[in-house]
């Protein structure tokens, strides 16, 4: 992979329509609108576009999304599985595409109205199983579902109390966490939380979800898309914005692994698909913790943060308390973690407006611009079969 791969394939463009509760069009014409915003901001022509890569949760169909950008002949499309976890995916499917020659300019895209048409967090696919995948889903989760865990952040929960009680990890250093991406947030005009930050006494004060977590504990449901365009970094340089190249991009699936609900493991308090995310991405780029002046996280839910520096080594097993105590992670930190303000401060869009904005700190055009950026990881959603990628500069 690291031959094939890592160097030669970047992100040129980046699209988003704004973030919103009620975003009063399609999830269609939602990603249209982000597609043509990135082949805009690359400077690329729609009718380039050959191939197109999404999430299989996603309800545009590749080849609609294309035809009606103005798209001609396509000859790559691949749809990517487990929800958060395929985030990163697409950017490596489009980027084995590039590399291999089955295409030159990819789409990465997701679309969603997560909040105006469904509520996207309301629970397991059980309660309605009238499609085929769907259904087979649901019997998927009926073999194995604990009894009353019927939500993502029930199953979370039983996992953070684990972690809490292993570590002594408090619920207030989940709400760092949490007030930390408020507070970036806070000073993103694009984020849906744009000027309303939080304290750690609003945290606490929030109503329990599925104890041990809060309410500010989790993800938004938001309307809105995202889209990417890769292509090869020799013509990226060409184009109108300053390449993020892709130094590494992998996905993982670990022993032991159901979707979100891995609760026969023998151990909770650890990810260990995240850990193999992170010992592929390192051996690919030759990079390590040290070499990050920023991350884009995944903040689903504020336990699987903590978890996730550990697993990138960022800090030693049982640490990232510590680490998030003593401010590392917030703005003017050693690692400043989602500076957009994450998928809690934001937006949630599958992971995808993380993309972006690890390729606008790249450029040196963010918002909350950290300085001396040379490589930014991007991980995918946790406690599933998951994904991450390393952008880097030119």
């Amino acid at each position: 992979m690291n031959e094939i791969l890592s160097g030669k394939v970047a992100v040129a463009g980046i699209g988003a329509t704004e973030f919103s509760k009620d975003s009063g069009r399609t999830e269609m014409r939602l990603a249209v609108e982000a597609c043509l915003a990135a082949l805009n901001d690359a400077g690329i022509e729609p009718a380039e576009v050959d191939g197109m890569c999404t999430f299989t949760m996603d309800h545009n169909p590749e080849m609609d999304v294309h035809r009606l950008i103005g798209g001609r002949d396509m000859t790559f499309f691949s749809r990517i599985d487990y929800g958060g976890g395929g985030a990163c995916a697409p950017v490596m499917q489009a980027a084995m595409a590039i590399a291999s020659g089955a295409a030159n300019v990819v789409l990465c895209y997701r679309a969603m109205n997560e909040r105006s048409w469904y509520r996207f967090g309301a629970g397991t696919p059980l309660a309605n199983a009238s499609t085929a995948p769907t259904f087979i889903a649901a019997n998927h989760y009926a073999w194995y579902l604990p009894a009353a865990l019927s939500t993502p952040a029930s199953f979370v929960a039983m996992a953070a109390r684990v972690y809490m009680e292993k570590y002594g990890v408090t619920s207030e250093d989940f709400g760092r966490v949490s007030v930390a991406a408020r507070d970036f947030a806070a000073t993103n005009p694009k984020a849906f939380f744009h000027g309303k930050p939080i304290t750690l006494d609003d945290h606490q004060a929030s109503r329990f979800v599925a104890e041990p977590l809060h309410l500010l504990d989790c993800c938004q449901e938001s309307d809105g898309a995202v889209a990417l365009v890769i292509t090869s970094l020799e013509r990226a340089r060409r184009l109108r914005n300053k390449p993020a190249v892709v130094r590494a991009a992998a996905q993982a699936s670990a022993q032991g692994q159901h979707r979100l609900t891995s609760f026969y493991r023998k151990d909770l308090a650890q990810l260990p698909e995240m850990g193999l995310i992170a010992k592929q991405l390192y051996a690919q780029s030759g990079l390590g913790p040290r070499d990050f002046q920023s991350a884009i996280l995944y903040d689903h839910f504020t336990p699987y943060v903590l978890e996730q520096l550990e697993e990138f080594g960022f800090c030693g097993r049982g640490e990232a308390k510590d680490f998030v105590r003593s401010g590392q992670h917030a703005s003017g930190g050693a690692l400043p973690i989602n500076p957009n303000g994450g998928q809690l401060g934001e937006a949630y869009i599958h992971g995808m407006n993380g993309i972006a904005e690890a390729v606008r700190q790249i450029r040196g055009s963010a918002c909350n611009q950290i300085s001396g950026i040379e490589n930014v990881l991007v991980t995918a959603g946790s406690g599933v079969p998951t994904s991450g990628i390393i952008l880097g500069r030119d």
